[in-house]
């Protein structure tokens, strides 16, 4: 493997899992209701362990997300991009950016419209998103074990309802 297309590919962290205790009962007081709050704090978990075990500056919180979407939608707009991952316009663009940076990722004018971009992985981008998606399974190896089969695929089957319900009818 030629050394530019190693440097370009995030190692896998070899720093063992740090000790961390289980969480102490905390009253969630008003929060133990607010479904947004119980997913942020795993999320928010799960970014900093998965930044930590890639250990490198450049890759932003949302590269392996937006990478894995555009892989798999070759030519997607950024603006699906945008609404898939859940981020503003303006902060896709700069998470475009640093793909492009990286060379894992391009805009295309799209063929349809020339006013809008079309989203392709690299080919160096597809070798790094083989490993990025190495480092997410080691992240979420834990979290995987607590739930079984059918209860992994219970839990996405209900994410899924719930993020396709953000996009019904009018906020209350």
């Amino acid at each position: 493997m030629s050394a530019e297309r190693q440097s370009a590919m995030p190692p896998v962290s070899r720093k063992s899992d740090p000790v961390i205790e289980a969480p102490a009962e905390v009253d969630l007081g008003v929060l133990k209701d607010v479904i947004g709050f119980r997913i942020r704090r795993i999320q928010n978990h799960l970014s900093r362990a998965f930044i930590d075990r890639l250990n490198r500056e450049e890759i932003r919180p949302g590269v392996f997300s937006a990478l894995a979407l555009i892989a798999a939608n070759p030519g997607m707009s950024q603006t699906t991009l945008a609404r898939e991952i859940g981020f503003d316009k303006a902060t896709v663009v700069a998470l475009l950016d640093s793909l492009e940076r990286l060379g894992w990722a391009e805009r295309r004018r799209s063929p349809q419209d020339r006013r809008r971009h079309a989203l392709y992985v690299t080919p160096l981008g597809e070798t790094s998103l083989e490993n990025l998606h190495e480092v997410a399974v080691v992240n979420e190896a834990k979290i995987h074990l607590a739930l079984t089969k059918d209860e992994r695929a219970q839990l996405f089957g209900l994410l899924d309802k719930l993020y396709a319900a953000c996009f019904t009818g009018e906020a209350i």
